[in-house]
Parts: structure tokens; sequence; C-alpha cells
């Protein structure tokens, strides 16, 4: 059995992870912390009665490397950076779920967030979107999970970026999240007062996802790319659904663009594309690892409609993390994130 540790395990991030290594053939949670620690884990987390018998302890990173051979690292940017050193040198592989590890460039992560206080480690973090980087995977000792809008957004534009069909300069995506990607900190904007009844835009044009789908788009296209980025939180608790636009740099027909979806993620266990005249609904991938696609191309304005659905704290986070983990310790993919959505 892999001993498991998840450090910062108070979160919905963490539950999820939880949640999901519960029914984990190969892994035994042996660690979780909180920043104060000194509670029972089920006491925090009563759904997990009957499945872990564990303690919160305070966040300790080289006493959690010394007890597990991977750690789930779900502290917020800036935090992780400050902790991911001390599991490695302890020996663990880390699945970090902050941005902190998420680019190459120590530039481009400063801009959008704080100083970079361990950039050497930037140069062997590897991104951890499986459909893309799975091979760099396999040999990570640190790999940075992607963002849960990211996510989504990239799966829904990729394709379209490995072959010159689009206008690359005309991207536009437009994202709509459930409230649990906000955090389990209530806030104002988060209160249920707020959200419910209600959707709004925010983060407009300074969203700090825009340069992570960025980063991976122009990777993918071989360019520097600038793409417009809109979320919005909209009155549900997890899901999110991405539209993205482009302008066709070629007349192709809907049945095209999905058979060119179909070959790009051929053999992907998580990625359905959907037929034609179907398009994803975040009900249908809840609870879930998977990420539904559907593409549309509309001859009356020359453009091509992607859309994407994930469950935001699945797809969008532990449930790829755990998919990660699977990736770097010679797991079967799949193990322990297999099961289909709720049902709606």
């Amino acid at each position: 059995m892999i001993k498991v540790g998840i450090l910062g395990a108070s979160g919905y991030t963490g539950a999820e992870i939880l949640r999901l290594l519960a029914t984990h053939p190969e892994v035994e949670v042996a660690s979780v912390s909180r920043q104060a620690g000194g509670e029972k884990l089920t006491d925090l987390f009563p759904s997990l009665r009957g499945h872990f018998d564990l303690e919160l302890i305070a966040h300790d990173p080289m006493a959690m490397a010394g007890s597990c051979e991977m750690v789930f690292c779900c502290m917020p940017h800036k935090a992780s950076m400050d902790m991911v050193p001390a599991l490695l040198d302890g020996g663990a592989k880390v699945v970090d779920l902050s941005a902190d590890f998420r680019f190459d460039d120590a530039a481009i992560y400063e801009e959008w967030y704080t100083k970079h206080t361990a950039p050497q480690l930037l140069k062997d973090a590897v991104y951890g979107l499986p459909e893309l980087y799975r091979k760099k995977i396999k040999t990570a000792r640190l790999v940075g999970n992607p963002g849960c809008y990211p996510t989504g957004a990239i799966l829904a534009v990729a394709p379209l970026l490995k072959k010159p069909i689009i206008d690359t300069d005309t991207i536009i995506i437009d994202s709509k999240s459930g409230v649990t990607g906000a955090g389990a900190k209530p806030t104002e904007i988060t209160h249920f007062v707020s959200v419910n009844e209600d959707i709004r835009a925010y983060g407009v044009a300074s969203h700090r996802h825009t340069p992570e789908i960025e980063d991976q788009s122009s990777k993918l296209a071989g360019k520097n790319l600038q793409v417009s980025f809109t979320p919005h939180l909209a009155p549900m608790d997890r899901g999110i659904l991405s539209t993205a636009y482009a302008k066709l740099a070629k007349k192709v027909s809907t049945a095209e663009l999905i058979e060119l979806y179909r070959e790009f993620y051929k053999g992907e266990r998580f990625v359905r594309i959907l037929p034609e005249g179907e398009l994803p609904r975040t009900k249908w991938v809840r609870g879930s690892n998977y990420a539904d696609i559907g593409v549309v191309a509309d001859s009356r304005t020359g453009r091509v409609v992607a859309i994407s659905a994930i469950d935001n704290l699945v797809k969008g986070a532990g449930g790829q993390a755990i998919q990660n983990m699977n990736i770097m310790m010679g797991i079967p993919e799949e193990t322990g994130i297999d099961a289909p959505p709720l049902h709606p």
C-alpha cells in the first residue's frame, strides 16, 4: 500500500481527495494536517465516518514526508512554495494543488501572484494535465496540478491549437463555476444570499488563471498567445462549464471538428467527446473525473464553439491530483477515480 499524506486537508479540495481515496485499493492515508491540528478528521468531515480514524496534525512537511511516499499539498499559493521543498527533501513525491508550481517561468508567476521563493524547483515541476503531459508525469517527483478553470479551458481548445484550423488571435473563453471554486472560507461574495438566484462575472481581464491558460495554449500552438478569459460565479455548488470561441481559418463542418477532437483524445479514459447535436452539462460530470466536450462549427459567423464541462472539485482538483498520483506511482491511471458521475 502507498502511504499518502494530505498537507492542508481541511478545505474542499482536501475533503474531495479524502472522499476519493477512501475506496482507493492501493492507498493508505497515513497523515492529514491542518494549521492548528488536534482535531479528529471525522469531526471536521462527518461524511467520512467509517472510512478514516485519523487526527489532524499541525503542518509539518518534514514529518509528513517521513511517514508518506506521496503528499498532496493543498495549501494556498505562497504557503505551498514554503513547504514543498521540505517535502521533497524528505523523500516524498508531491502533487501540489496551488499555483506555485504550474509555471516553468518564475517571471510569469510573479507578475500575477507574488515573489517565488523556490524557483529552483520550477525546472523539475511538471504541469499535471495527463492528456498533454503523461510521459513527463510518469517520472516526475513534483507535479503542479492545474487550476480548475484552466483544466476545462485547455481541454476545450487543445485540439484546435495543434492544427492550423483557427485564427489563434481570436480565442475567447467564457467560464461559469460553482461556488466551491472560491474555497471553503465564506466571504460576502460567496454567502448564500449573495449567490442564490444570481450570476456574476468577476476577475474580468485580471483573473489569475488567465496566464495559466495562455501559457499552456502557447505551448500547444508553438507561439505566444493571448486569450480573453472571463469567469463567472454561478448559483451551484460544483461544476464548471467553459465555452471557447475562435475564428476558423478555413471552412470545416461540425462533423469534421468532432472527428478532430475524437482523434486528439483517442484512448483518453476521462475525456468524452459528445456526438453531434449534444452539448455538455455540468450535471453529466458531477462527482466524477470526466471532462465532457462538445464542438460546433458556426457556418454563419465562421467561428468554432467548443464547450467543456468538468466537476471543479474532481477533474478540476482532487480527482486529477489522484490521476497524477496514479501515473507517478505506476498504478493504472483510473484506479480509485473510475466511478461514473452522480445521476442528476
